[in-house]
């Protein structure tokens, strides 16, 4: 059995997504509610690493204070971008998704797929998009 943990926004769309088809999956993950219980700076920099993404990728500018802390200042540091999460954890693009088959930045949501051990049939987004047939195989591919 895989265990897994997502960083989730229940008002996201794609973190809802994500976490649906995570339990698709037949696995009942850990949930961190990250603007309610943010990582620490350690966490969301080893989260971010893991994932195979630099700190700038990670950033989230829609619907975040990014522009207004001049956070796309191609000077600032990785250490300076991770206080700026730490202080503000909705710059923390999301959903983060952690399970024994890797890290992964799961934007678009299917992206999910690739570390998850399989679906357990079809899976449709809310959008209607259909992402798994009823034999638990990703669509278009």
């Amino acid at each position: 059995m895989t265990k897994a943990t997502i960083y989730h926004n229940p008002k996201c769309g794609t973190s809802r997504n994500v976490l649906a088809m995570i339990r698709n999956a037949g696995i009942e993950p850990t949930v961190i509610e990250y603007l309610k219980t943010p990582p620490s700076k350690a966490e969301t920099k080893k989260l971010i690493a893991d994932a195979g993404l630099t700190v700038r990728e990670a950033l989230r500018q829609k619907g975040t204070p990014f522009e207004e802390l001049g956070l796309d200042d191609e000077s600032l540091t990785d250490d300076q971008l991770l206080d700026a999460i730490e202080e503000h954890p909705i710059l923390l693009n999301r959903p983060f998704v952690v399970t024994d088959l890797g890290t992964k930045l799961c934007r678009p949501s299917e992206t999910v797929l690739d570390i998850l051990p399989g679906q357990k049939g079809a899976f449709t987004k809310e959008d209607g998009e259909a992402v798994v047939d009823s034999s638990g195989k990703r669509v278009g591919q």
